[in-house]
């Protein structure tokens, strides 16, 4: 998908986004929050859209920075993090996730949260996931991916050719984000609804 369209399908989504495609990913968010609070540190989230997520993490332990390159999106997690005065959040920025600004080794934790079958280049961006997590800190993506038998396989391949309008890919292949050598997968588990989607940990290696 192309930056364009992404920008165009969130611009849609983004009213009706939480009471829609934000009840299919609970699951899926309340997962991943789960591992970051269980040590804290300094967490990127990475699409963070409206901040749906926000409110999880444990504001002890817990620094949040989110991106997200849908400024509709991104001014509702803005007015979320002000509306529940949620002073955990280090900062909210509109930026591509093919091109990181943050250093080398920033965060503790990344997240990706349902946005690997939307980001441009996926490859790309796993790479400058591993780049920005510490080495022995963890990459976590939630996700969808494409089934080869079965309903939900021909469901994607039908959904395929309609990726720009939907604003993912429903054909999204795991090996996408499996490739980058300097992550580690050590867990993999199947999430509801109907185990529709996908919770994966890394550990950033050297």
């Amino acid at each position: 998908m192309h930056t364009e369209a992404i920008a165009r399908s969130y611009k849609r989504w983004a009213p009706i986004y939480d009471k829609t495609f934000g009840k299919i990913t609970h699951a899926g968010r309340h997962h991943a929050v789960r591992e970051v609070n269980a040590t804290g540190g300094a967490v990127l989230e990475v699409g963070i859209g409206t901040g749906l997520a926000l409110d999880l993490y444990e504001p002890s332990k817990v620094a949040v920075t989110g991106i997200d390159l849908s400024p509709d999106m991104l001014a509702k997690a803005q007015a979320r993090a002000e509306a529940q005065g949620l002073r955990n959040v280090a900062g909210l920025h509109i930026m591509d996730a093919r091109e990181l600004a943050f250093d080398d080794e920033s965060f503790d934790h990344v997240v990706a949260l349902h946005i690997m079958s939307v980001v441009p280049e996926p490859r790309r961006v796993m790479a400058e996931m591993a780049r920005v997590c510490r080495v022995g800190g963890t990459v976590l993506i939630t996700n969808h991916f494409a089934r080869e038998k079965g309903g939900w396989g021909v469901a994607a391949k039908l959904a395929a050719p309609m990726a720009d309008a939907l604003g993912w890919h429903s054909d999204f292949a795991r090996a996408e984000v499996m490739s980058e050598p300097r992550l580690k997968l050590v867990e993999e588990t199947r999430l509801p609804p109907f185990g529709l989607m996908t919770f994966l940990r890394f550990r950033r290696v050297a």
